[in-house]
């Protein structure tokens, strides 16, 4: 599995780069006008796990790796950039190569804010918002539907097998978008997804919705977002959408560690917005966590939950899986509460566990390969 990556959307001045620049602490133009970042910025950021160093505690080694998603903060897009207004196809092409789509929509309230036709835009309105973006990658979908249907009509037309069943589930994804529905909603197995891979479909990566709020928003969030949860639910029910106050959290990032806990605690907050967040792309991309111990490093791997040992063996290195003769594991919250690994054996709770075994969130996991 290469390395995974989260494409930040939105109209214009939503706070998009503002977000990038909290979630990843580099400075990216963050102006407010339209198109002033062009080119995606790229981040690489660590999935927070406080397992890790629990676990690099009880087992020292020289390091601790995390495990990482890779953010792009992605040029604002205007209505009718699937017609080529705006930056048009260059917006469309960066969102194409992304795993899946965080979509930021505006919720706090600014005078100096202004829209793509120079217009100033006090009063938020994110449920307008979230119908432009949404319509317009619909639409750009939707060509590239169109134009795969007429090539995969020609061929099957030909007698070729893989372009008729190209061709069947292609038409029930261009019904589903006609609709205004994304193509996600439309049921496809196995074979049908192999088959639509190749299009790199927009509406077909999952999507996170972050409803970008002002501080003195966040004690209210969840009335304030009421409306448009409930349009998420009702419209894309795959979809997740979670509470930030971006400018709150590039603000905090300039506190000490000390400072920050004590103002999350005068908030009334556990964590920062961040960490929950990060936790929610990596829900969303259908992960989760193993760890291994190794003799210089503990280490956090990701693997897409259902996965058996030897595919999570094959995150470690390719020889792993293919020479997979057993894994064997114990849950972090065995060895943390035993303390070693010494008396975690001892205790028999260390398991030997064979090409079947479906990886559970938090297991450290030791491969046994033939070399």
């Amino acid at each position: 599995m290469s390395r995974l990556s989260i494409g930040i959307v939105g109209l214009p001045n939503v706070g998009k780069s503002t977000l990038f620049q909290a979630l990843t602490a580099v400075a990216v133009p963050a102006e407010n006008y339209p198109f002033c970042t062009i080119d995606p910025n790229v981040g690489i950021v660590e999935v927070p796990d406080q397992r890790l160093h629990r676990l690099g505690d009880l087992a020292p080694r020289e390091r601790r790796v995390p495990t990482v998603i890779e953010f792009l903060d992605i040029a604002g897009l205007v209505e009718g950039a699937s017609r080529g207004e705006g930056l048009g196809n260059r917006f469309l092409s960066h969102v194409r190569d992304v795993d899946a789509i965080v979509h930021v929509v505006r919720f706090f309230e600014d005078p100096s804010v202004a829209r793509a036709d120079d217009q100033l835009e006090e009063e938020a309105d994110p449920l307008r918002d979230r119908e432009i973006v949404e319509t317009e990658l619909a639409l750009a979908d939707l060509e590239t539907v169109e134009h795969a249907l007429d090539k995969a009509d020609r061929k099957a037309r030909s007698g070729d097998r893989q372009a008729q069943a190209l061709e069947t589930v292609l038409r029930r994804v261009r019904g589903r978008l006609e609709v205004g529905q994304p193509a996600r909603r439309e049921s496809v197995d196995g074979q049908e997804t192999r088959l639509l891979r190749s299009l790199s479909l927009l509406t077909m990566k999952p999507v996170l919705y972050v409803a970008n709020l002002a501080e003195d928003q966040l004690a209210e969030e969840k009335r304030i977002t009421g409306a448009f949860r409930e349009m998420v639910r009702r419209d894309d029910p795959e979809a997740e959408t979670i509470e930030i106050a971006a400018r709150l959290e590039a603000d905090l990032l300039e506190l000490e560690p000390e400072e920050r806990a004590e103002f999350l605690e005068g908030l009334d907050l556990a964590e920062n917005g961040l960490a929950r967040f990060i936790q929610a792309g990596y829900r969303l991309l259908g992960l989760h966590t193993f760890f291994t111990i190794g003799e210089e490093e503990v280490r956090a791997w990701t693997v897409r939950i259902g996965a058996k040992a030897p595919e999570a063996a094959g995150r470690v290195h390719t020889d792993f899986e293919r020479g997979f003769i057993r894994a064997e594991t114990i849950h972090f919250a065995d060895f943390e509460r035993m303390g070693s690994m010494r008396e975690a054996r001892e205790q028999g709770l260390v398991r030997s566990e064979g090409k079947d075994y479906v990886v559970q969130d938090g297991d450290i996991l030791f491969f046994r390969a033939a070399g």
